[in-house]
């Protein structure tokens, strides 16, 4: 029987009478109305308000790191575009930040983003632009030595273009994976947001002449209806 996040079955009799229906509204276009009764239907945002994560995303790494175990105790963690910050809620309880799990190494987790972030317990958070001039080194202060993994889940502002999208994420992508050459220590791991279009090619090169194993993965958390994919690269050769 199918199953949704929150482990419930699916198939039932009924199940279909539990949607939420949203009723347009003065002010409200037909798009808004159809993205909010996603949310309201979504199973992932419904767990995300239940275990107390900032977004549903939180889910995507959580996915990711249970099919690749990079988010480990005592891992030094670096998340690019950490807004709203489910990301490095996640992090902060793999890598023992808050030193919660008796006799485990405690991790480090420093998340950088534009955007103003609230404070999370047990993550150190920064609001800077990281494509600014100066920025990568601003970074490497706050981090103050090397890191065992990098995450990007950086995006630009949607255009409305597709391939101007594409291109934007893409240059969002590469500049997160130089950053991660430079800080990362030998074995480590970089995880980042990609869409489907055609330049993420390049990138693939790029990541395997640093990296032992490259992998694209779409975890169950994204939606089937969005381009989104994520790049996981690990064993970083140093």
């Amino acid at each position: 029987m199918a199953k949704t996040p929150t482990g419930k079955n699916t198939s039932g009799r009924g199940q279909r009478d539990l949607k939420v229906q949203v009723k347009t509204a003065r002010g409200r276009t037909l798009s808004s109305t159809r993205w909010l009764q996603r949310q309201l239907n979504d199973p992932y945002v419904k767990r995300a308000q239940t275990e107390g994560y900032r977004g549903r995303a939180a889910f995507k790494i959580l996915e990711l790191d249970e099919k690749f175990r990079f988010l480990v105790p005592g891992a030094r963690v670096v998340d690019l575009g950490c807004a709203p910050g489910g990301w490095c809620q996640v992090a902060v309880k793999r890598v023992n930040a808050l030193g919660e799990r008796s006799g485990k190494r405690i991790g480090t987790v420093l998340g950088i983003d534009l955007q103003e972030v609230e404070p999370i317990a047990g993550a150190e958070i920064h609001q800077l632009d990281f494509m600014d001039e100066g920025a990568d080194d601003q970074v490497k202060e706050w981090l103050g030595g090397k890191a065992d993994v990098v995450i990007s889940d950086m995006a630009a502002s949607s255009s409305g273009h597709k391939q101007t999208d594409h291109l934007r994420i893409m240059s969002l992508c590469e500049t997160a994976a130089y950053f991660s050459f430079d800080v990362l220590e030998q074995g480590g791991t970089f995880v980042a947001k990609v869409l489907a279009g055609g330049a993420e090619g390049d990138l693939q090169k790029l990541l395997k002449q640093k990296f032992e194993k490259v992998a694209n993965v779409k975890p169950p958390a994204s939606r089937s209806d969005s381009s989104e994919k994520f790049v996981v690269a690990t064993g970083f050769r140093g």
